[in-house]
Formats: structure tokens, sequence, C-alpha cells
């Protein structure tokens, strides 16, 4: 168990949690959510002592052992894998550290001994000998082969780092355990392993992430960070979100029904209040009025941007031909004789191993580069625009985000645009920003709000939930879920990709695998799976 016991915390004059009180049980896995700023990561951090409250506490129980999933992917760049693993039980580490230096003295004494043997019955109690034996699994689990668990560090490339990390976060069975935006950089084959083992997992997890699928999946509890309060909710991030909408709504309808009441209110007193016969009832009526409060229930002070693509015109049946597309990048062969075809009405997400190829693709695509040999194809009643994964080169101009995004509106008055930007939450001052200093999740706003205006009938999108909050990535997938165009696009979020696409292009080394499936069906697919494992090969 974990309590938090009248918890604040402040930067200056920011006040960002006040007296949070909240128990962390055993057996539960606790999802912590919030819009951006709210303070979900140093929530954490607080919980794991890398930061410290400006008042209340957080207890632990007596001998329990905390563990926290680290971010640096290269503090450990001169130790070998399995080392790294076994980290994460600090004291079991240290054991194994002190044995090995005592049993390699050549002067070994009675005392040496005796404090090898002492050191031997705490490393036998904290099941040391299986200890290699369980991060191999971890690892394994996670996706790791076996000839990767002796080499250093920075032998590994940044995916296999993060299943380390992980691996060192999940090791020796902690008591409690903090896990921030473990999915991130994950195949989808570690996702589903992790998932599974946090449901078989008995202690206390608490975990930040922007996977509503992994959210759904393991959470029993939300925590919900709003107003510098966090509140428990029992159930998954799909329970909250619909209780959470409900309740707005409610509380929308009973205050309009308050409103029109305090205007009958104010327009009978106006009306009467100087008719002598009258005086005594605005008199009345005037104290109700002072009397009536819109209902002061803050649900949430979170914004969700409002997203919608409208094609100024509808696309004909010819929509895309690919044929033999051949590509290489710093001498690797990223695509290699690549054909498909695309019909209208097509949501194609297009994966891959590897976020090169399919990044590489939807370049090509959108013209911002061009392939070393085949050919591609639009139809002429078609229009498109793209949201690629890096774009730096859209964002060097000095001016602000409305002068920015005038450059790609037809209609330039001021008024038009900050509508736009309006909807993606850059009101007032806040449109007025260079976009200079923008951060990730502020330029995909703005790029978003380019294709809005593109008014194209084809979207392509390259990892669009990347940098977004999580009401941003809701926002989107609604508004992809209800285009009416053709989208083709790359993910990661496993929600993200299940309620959009409805035909799915692997691109493996060695060919395609091309169907016409939901997501949930594609993985879980034992046959396409096996297939696709031979061509990775």
């Amino acid at each position: 168990m974990i309590t938090v016991s009248g918890l604040g915390l402040r930067f200056g004059s920011r006040k960002l949690f006040e007296d949070v009180n909240i128990k962390f049980t055993p057996g539960n896995c606790y999802g912590v959510i919030g819009a951006n700023g709210a303070g979900k990561s140093t929530f954490l951090k607080i919980l794991s002592g890398e930061i410290e409250s400006t008042e209340g506490e957080v207890i632990l129980g007596p001998g329990k052992r905390l563990s926290f999933l680290k971010q640096d992917h290269f503090a450990y760049e001169e130790e070998q894998v399995l080392d790294v693993v076994i980290m994460g039980h600090k004291r079991l580490y240290e054991i194994m550290q002190e044995k090995n230096a005592i049993y390699a003295k050549t002067d070994f004494s009675d005392e040496d001994g005796m404090k090898a043997a002492e050191l031997e019955g705490e490393f036998a109690e904290l099941n040391g000998w299986e200890a290699e034996m369980e991060a191999e699994k971890l690892l394994l689990g996670l996706g790791l082969e076996t000839d990767k668990h002796y080499k250093y560090m920075k032998e590994l490339t940044e995916a296999d780092k993060v299943k380390v990390l992980l691996a060192q976060a999940l090791f020796g069975h902690p008591d409690i355990l903090l896990l921030d935006e473990p999915t991130n950089g994950l195949d989808i084959k570690a996702i589903t392993w992790l998932e599974n083992f946090l449901l078989d997992f008995d202690a206390t997890v608490i975990v930040v992430s922007h996977d509503r699928h992994f959210l759904n999946k393991v959470c029993t509890h939300i925590a919900d960070i709003d107003y510098g309060k966090v509140k428990l909710y029992v159930g998954n991030y799909d329970f909250w979100y619909e209780s959470n909408q409900l309740m707005q709504e409610l509380i929308r309808n009973k205050n309009k029904k308050l409103e029109q009441k305090r205007q009958e209110l104010q327009e009978f007193i106006a009306r009467f209040s100087a008719n002598a016969s009258k005086s005594k009832q605005a008199t009345s009526r005037k104290k109700q009025l002072e009397k009536l409060k819109l209902e002061d229930m803050q649900v949430s002070n979170r914004k969700y941007p409002f997203i919608e693509f409208k094609p100024e015109r509808d696309a004909g049946n010819n929509m895309l031909f690919v044929e033999n597309l051949s590509k290489t990048i710093n001498g690797v062969k990223v695509l290699d004789n690549i054909s498909f075809t695309i019909n209208t009405g097509d949501k194609v997400v297009f994966l891959s191993r590897n976020d090169l190829v399919t990044s590489t693709l939807l370049d090509i695509l959108a013209g911002e580069i061009e392939p070393d040999s085949g050919s591609f194809t639009w139809g002429v009643t078609t229009s498109q625009t793209y949201l690629p994964r890096d774009n730096s080169k859209y964002f060097d101009y000095d001016g602000s985000i409305i002068d920015w995004l005038k450059q790609y509106s037809d209609d330039q008055t001021e008024s038009y645009v900050r509508g736009f930007l309006g909807r993606m939450l850059f009101s007032g001052e806040e449109a007025s920003k260079k976009v200079k200093v923008l951060s990730g999740g502020e330029k995909v706003r703005c790029m978003l709000s380019r294709m809005m205006l593109s008014k194209a009938n084809v979207l392509l999108l390259d990892n669009p939930t990347d940098h977004l909050d999580l009401e941003s990535i809701t926002s989107l997938n609604k508004a992809l879920i209800k285009f009416n165009g053709t989208i083709l696009f790359s993910a990661h979020d496993h929600e993200f990709i299940h309620t959009i696409a409805n035909r799915i292009i692997e691109i493996t080394p060695n060919g395609l695998v091309d169907k016409l499936m939901d997501y949930d069906d594609y993985i879980e697919n034992e046959e396409i799976q096996t297939r696709l494992e031979e061509l990775y090969k």
C-alpha cells in the first residue's frame, strides 16, 4: 500500500496540487490522467521520492519496495543488459557486488567468510539464485532475444533500451510499481505481453499513459488530476470518460435551467421594480435571484479541441495506384518494389516494425520526397493534405500562429483564421504566440488546423498521436472516424488504429500483407501472425 496524506506542491505562486488524500492498495492498477500540465509525471515523481512535496507526505507500508520506470535511456551505456535489469532490485544487486568482491580476494579471511555467509543468506531470501533467470524471462517476454542479454547497453537500439529499462522496473516483483508512459517505443507484441503481465501482477501499480487501449485493459481505477486535486474513480478509462461526459451534460442542462430562471427573475425585476403595486413582488424576486447560483460542480478543466475535416468535393472511383516503389536511405533499402491500389473510402493503416518504412512511404505519397524507382498515381479528382511525423520545416517561421496559418487559408481575414485556431484551443493571446516557441503538441494542433483548411478528400497522417494529450487524441480519433473521405496513416495507438482503419497493409522486408479487416482481428489471427514472422526473417 502507498498512502498520500495532505499532499501539496507549489512552484512559486503556482499551485499544482493541494490537500490530496488517497490510498493506493495492492492488487489494483491506477491510471493517472489529466490535461497537459496538470502534473501527472510530477505526481509519480513525488510518489517515488524523486521530488519533494511542499506539504503533506507519502507513506509506504513497512518494508515495502517501490520501483519506478526510468526515462534516461543513456544512463547505463557501459553496463551489460542483464546487470541493468537486476539493478532494478537495488539491495539484491548490492549484495551480488559485495559477494563478488569478497570472493575475488586473494587473502580471504575468516571475517570475510562470515560476511560472505551473511550475504549468502540475504541473497537467498531475496531469491537471488533465480535473479538471472527472472531477468532473462522478462527480456524475452518483451521481445529482446537471448543474444542481446550479455551485450552492453550502448550496443542496443533505442527501442531495445526501452525494453531493458521496463524489464528493470518490473524485476524482483516490487510492492509498488510506478510506470510513466510504459508503452512508448514498444511494439504491439511487447505491449500485449506487458498488459498480460500487469493483469497477473498482484502488487500496486500506478501508471501514466496516453494509450487508451492500454488503460482500458489494465486499469481497475482512474486517478484524475483536475483543479489541483486527484480524484479516484472505479473502472477503466472508457468508463471514466463516458461517465465524465454524461455528468458534464447533466450539469450543462441543469445550469441551463437555472440560467433561464435567472433571466426570468431579472426581467421581472427590471419590469416591475418601478411599479409601486408590484414592488413587493420585485423585492421578493430580487432576494430569490441573489440566492440563485449556478451549481458549482467542477467536472473537468480539460478542454477538447474541435476537429472536423470537410472535403470540398467527393473523390471519384480512381484513388491511388502504387507500382514497384523503391527507396534507399543512408545506404539501407527501406522500400523494395512496393505495389498496391487504394480504393475510394479506404481507411488504411500502414504498419511496419521499422517506423522509417511507413514514414518514407507516406513522405513519397505526399510528394515530400521522390522514390528511387517505381511510380504512384493519384486520381484526378483527389486532393491530399499531410501531417508528417517531422513537421519542423513547417515551423521555420518568425511570425505568430495567426500569420502562420494565414499562409494556408483562402480567407485572409483575421477573424476567420482565429476561428480555426480557437477550435484548436489557441484563443485570445494564445493565437499571437510565435510559432518558434510552440511545444510539440501545439505544433501538431497547428498542423491539424492547416489540414482542416485544405478541405482535401484524402488525409495522410504519420503517427499523428505523437505529442498529443488524451483530449486531443480523443478529438482527432472521433474526427477521423466521422470523415467520409480516404485516410492513409501510420500509428502505434491500438485504440486509434482499431477504431479508424478498415484495411491494414503491413510492409515487411520480404513483401506486403494486405488485409481488409479490423486491427483486433488482424493481430489475433494466428495464420497472419505466423506469415508475418516468416516475412520479417
